[in-house]
């Protein structure tokens, strides 16, 4: 008897995180959630908590308690399918996340120069023709 208000309470805790996680609008993660707190409440229905102790008689409620254990294995699966659906979607956009446009801009342009003297000096000390040469050449290039 304990034990069987325990799974209940915990598998009514369980569905009421689900709901306010669904709220959240966090449909997957809810749904995972439920599927846990379905687990508890079907053991209990199918008597697999007293299985142990007694045979498993054939009832109504024990039924019952199979079929809430196989909605909980199908929204596992359900969710798992989701899962892979969007990890796929994602690998073929490129990865996990975009790359980056220009990975080097933001260290700084030195020009020619830059190894001999220390400091700002030896930046402020180069042509300004040498800044703009591989800029020139990617216009070039692209015939602008």
């Amino acid at each position: 008897m304990l034990a069987e208000t325990v799974c209940s309470a915990v598998a009514a805790a369980g569905l009421g995180i689900a709901a306010i996680t669904a709220w959240r609008r966090k449909f997957l993660t809810a749904t995972r959630i439920a599927a846990y707190a379905l687990v508890p409440l079907g053991l209990v229905m199918t008597g697999a908590i007293d299985w142990l102790f007694e045979a498993l008689s054939f009832n109504v409620t024990v039924w019952a308690g199979f079929g809430v254990l196989g909605l909980a294995w199908l929204l596992f699966m359900s969710t798992r399918a989701v899962e892979r659906r969007r990890s796929g979607r994602k690998a073929a956009a490129g990865g996990e996340a975009p790359p980056a446009v220009a990975p080097t801009a933001s260290a700084p342009s030195l020009g020619a120069g830059a190894g001999t003297g220390t400091g700002a000096g030896a930046r402020r000390s180069a042509p300004a023709d040498e800044d703009f040469s591989d800029i020139e050449a990617i216009l070039k290039k692209h015939g602008i």
